[in-house]
C-alpha cells in the first residue's frame, strides 16, 4: 500500500498564500494541512541538520524522507525514545522488541534515499541480545548507529552503561555514536572527548547538556547563560519560532533558576513579545517584527499574482485562494470587523457566515453573504473563526476594499461597493466609508450617536 502523506513542503517558489511568511523568513517549511509548521529549516543549515523521525511503518517513513531529503544532510530513525507517546504507536523504544520491523524500516530507507541513514537505539537487557541487534542493523547498510547507554526502563538518574557502548563499538565496523553521558560525564566541552574515549565510540551525541547550555560545543568554554539565552531568543524571533517551543527551551536552560524573578516572568509569558521583555529584549522584538512586517508588505506589493484574481464559479460564488494571517494585521483589527463596519455604513444587512467542516481532515471553510452575493476562499482553515476571517478577506479584496492590513495604502482610491444587479435595496445616499478608516477602534457608532461593541468580532 502506498503511504499517504499530508505534510507539504513550502518554499518561496511553491507558496500560494499572500500572507505566507516563507520568503520573508528565507526558510523551507514543512506544514500540516492546518498550516501548522512541523519542521522549518533554511539554506544555512542544509549541510548540517540531520532529520530525525519516529516511525513504525517503512513506507510512510520513506515518503517522509523523499519529502525532506533535498533540504537536510542526513536521516535518523529514533528507536530509543521510551516515552509513551512514542511507544504506544509502535515507535521509539517499542521497535527494540521487533528486529524484523527495524530491519525493514532501515533497509527501505537505505535503498530509497541518497542521504546517509542512521538510527538511535537503547541497549537491551542482555549484552548478547544487544550485540545481535546491532549486527542486524549494520547489515541494513546504515551509515552509523547511535547508542543511548541505558535500557528501556532506565532514566537519566540511572548510570549510563559505558561498557556496553564500548562492546558495541568493538563489534561493529560502522561508526558508533555514544549517547547518554550528560550530567554524570559531560558538563563542559572537554568532557565530550573524555566520554568518547570511555565508550570507545567514533563520536558523541549530546542532548540534555546541550539543552542546558548550547555553548558546551565551544572549545574555549561555556558562555554565561544569560548571554546564551539572549542569543537563542534573537534567533527564535528572527525565524518566527512558536513561543511555546521557545519558552520550553529557555526553561530547560534556566532549570533550578525557574523560581527566580526572571524565571517567574518566563513562566508567565504568553507570547514571544512577553518572553523578549522578560529578558530585556523588548526593543529588539519590536524592531525585528517591524522589519519582518515591512518585508512582507514589500513582498505583497511585488507579487499580487500569487494570490490570483477573484473568480465566480458556476454557482455564482466568488472565490479566491487566500488565507487569514493574524500577524499581517494591527492589534484589534480584523477583516470581519472591517467588513461589518463597511456594511453598516453602506446600510447593508450584516454579513452572514455559513461554515462547514471537512470530515477527512477536520478543516473548515466559510462562505459569507453580502447583498445576496456569496464569497469563499478555496483554501481551508484549521478553525471556524479563521475560515470566517478568510471569507471576509475574499469579499473585501474582490470589491477592491481595504481590509486593515499593516502598511495598507490609503483607501481613497478604492472603488465603491458593487452590489449584485438583483439587489432589491434602493439607492444609497450616504457616501461609503471604506473599512480601513473605520477600524481604528473596536466600537461602532450607532445612528443615535452611542457607541456599542462590534458584533461578531
Amino acid at each position: 500500500m502506498t503511504a499517504q502523506l499530508k505534510i507539504q513542503k513550502r518554499t518561496s517558489k511553491t507558496a500560494s498564500d499572500k500572507n505566507n511568511r516563507i520568503e520573508v523568513l528565507s526558510t523551507v517549511d514543512f506544514v500540516a494541512p492546518d498550516d501548522r509548521v512541523v519542521f522549518r529549516t533554511c539554506a544555512k543549515e542544509q549541510n548540517r541538520v540531520v532529520f530525525q523521525m519516529g516511525t513504525s511503518d517503512a513506507e510512510r517513513a520513506l515518503a517522509v524522507v523523499r519529502l525532506v531529503e533535498n533540504d537536510v544532510a542526513g536521516i535518523d530513525v529514533n528507536m530509543g525514545c521510551p516515552k509513551e507517546y512514542s511507544t504506544k504507536g509502535g515507535m521509539g523504544a517499542a521497535l527494540l522488541s521487533d528486529p524484523d520491523k527495524i530491519e525493514k524500516i532501515l533497509g527501505t530507507l537505505v535503498r530509497g534515499t541518497r542521504r546517509p541513514v542512521t538510527c538511535k537505539i537503547r541497549i537491551l537487557p542482555s549484552l548478547e541480545d544487544t550485540l545481535s541487534l546491532v549486527k542486524r542493523i549494520e547489515r541494513t547498510g546504515v551509515a552509523a548507529i547511535a547508542v543511548h547507554g541505558r535500557k528501556h526502563e532506565e532514566r537519566p538518574q540511572h548510570p549510563v552503561h559505558c561498557e556496553v557502548i564500548k562492546a558495541i563499538a568493538g563489534t561493529l565496523s560502522i561508526p558508533v555514536i555514544a549517547n547518554g553521558g550528560s550530567h554524570d560525564h559531560i558538563q563542559q566541552h572537554l568532557d565530550i572527548e573524555n566520554f568518547r574515549q570511555a565508550t570507545g565510540a567514533s563520536s558523541v551525541m549530546v542532548a540534555r547538556a546541550a539543552m542546558w547550555n548550547p555553548s558546551i560545543f565551544l572549545k574555549d568554554g561555556l558562555r554565561p547563560l544569560e548571554e546564551v539565552m539572549q542569543k537563542y531568543i534573537r534567533y527564535a524571533v528572527q525565524y518566527d519560532n512558536h513561543y511555546t517551543n521557545t519558552k520550553y527551551c529557555l526553561c530547560q536552560m534556566l532549570r533550578e533558576q525557574l523560581e527566580s524573578p526572571q524565571g517567574r516572568l518566563l513562566h508567565a509569558a504568553q507570547s514571544s513579545q512577553e518572553i523578549c521583555e522578560a529578558f530585556g529584549l523588548g526593543t529588539f522584538y519590536k524592531e525585528t517584527t517591524q522589519e519582518i512586517d515591512a518585508r512582507r508588505v514589500e513582498l505583497l506589493a511585488k507579487t499580487p499574482e500569487e494570490v490570483g484574481e477573484p473568480a465566480e464559479d458556476t454557482s455564482g460564488v466568488i472565490k479566491m485562494a487566500v488565507k487569514f494571517d493574524r500577524r499581517a494585521y494591527p492589534p484589534q483589527i480584523t477583516p470581519k470587523m472591517c467588513l461589518l463596519e463597511w456594511c453598516r455604513r453602506e446600510k447593508l444587512a450584516q454579513p452572514v457566515y455559513e461554515t462547514v467542516q471537512r470530515p477527512v481532515d477536520r478543516l473548515f471553510c466559510s462562505v459569507v453573504t453580502i447583498a445576496e452575493q456569496k464569497y469563499q476562499s478555496t483554501l481551508w482553515d484549521k478553525s471556524k473563526k479563521l475560515a470566517e476571517q478568510t471569507a471576509a478577506i475574499v469579499c473585501l479584496r474582490s470589491q477592491g476594499l481595504p481590509e486593515g492590513q499593516l502598511g495598507e495604502e490609503s483607501p481613497s482610491h478604492k472603488r465603491k461597493w458593487e452590489a449584485p444587479a438583483q439587489d432589491p435595496g434602493g439607492p444609497r445616499t450616504q457616501k461609503p466609508v471604506p473599512p480601513g478608516e473605520l477600524c481604528k477602534k473596536p466600537f461602532s457608532t450607532l445612528d443615535n450617536g452611542e457607541e456599542s461593541p462590534l458584533e461578531g468580532w
